[in-house]
């Protein structure tokens, strides 16, 4: 998203900007949500006592918000689509291949969003954003606690405010966005700590393939 020029422009960032803690964790690394925590690294395995690995997990929620980006958001677990959601596909072929999924403390899936700009004409229909208000519809508030959002492409300002504003717990998100990305690639608004939440976040989950269909609807 674009943007003129600040009228603080040159003068110095607050010390606290960003939480020291967080200093040596890198960009493109997972991100801790509190002060004091570790984020998990590379070296991380994908077995649990539990049972499914948080990566395992991660990767198989991505691949259902990367399916809800390229046929749509009505598409079923199993692959059916509704005839709702061909028409919706077809309607929003005009729209960038985004989608975003909210899943629920148990892993239950709450609500499913994909961009809706050109097939609306709404500025704010971003994957995200629709989700979001999706699953705020579902359970009936508007916190989102504990729940998880994921989403094929890095959020931008606008779906970062929103996901603070929600007090979504966990972000993941595949495909990195240099130009707009507000998730450690522009900016990193998720983290800052002068926010009142900061939820933990996990970038380039799926990467290539997410990557692939964005570069596919550009060509």
């Amino acid at each position: 998203m674009a943007g003129g020029g600040s009228p603080l422009a040159g003068t110095a960032e607050p010390a606290d900007a960003t939480d020291p803690a967080l200093g040596p964790v890198r960009s493109g690394q997972p991100t801790p949500g509190a002060v004091g925590r570790a984020g998990p690294g590379a070296h991380e395995g994908l077995a649990e006592p539990t049972g499914t690995g948080r990566r395992q997990r991660h990767e198989l929620w991505m691949r259902r918000a990367l399916q809800a980006a390229v046929t749509g958001p009505a598409v079923t677990g199993s692959g059916v689509t509704s005839p709702e959601a061909a028409v919706a596909a077809e309607g929003s072929a005009d729209d960038v291949p985004v989608g975003a999924v909210v899943y629920g403390p148990d892993g239950t899936e709450l609500a499913v969003g994909r961009n809706e700009r050109e097939l609306t004409g709404d500025p704010t229909a971003h994957a995200e954003v629709l989700a979001l208000r999706r699953a705020a519809e579902r359970l009936g508030r508007w916190r989102l606690d504990d729940c998880t959002l994921v989403v094929t492409l890095e959020p931008c300002t606008m779906c970062a405010g929103a996901i603070v504003l929600a007090r979504i717990s966990t972000v993941v998100f595949g495909a990195w966005e240099p130009k707009t990305g507000a998730a450690g690639s522009l900016w990193d608004v998720l983290r800052d700590r002068r926010l009142n939440h900061r939820p933990e976040v996990y970038g380039g989950v799926l990467a290539t393939e997410n990557s692939a269909v964005l570069r596919a609807f550009f060509r």
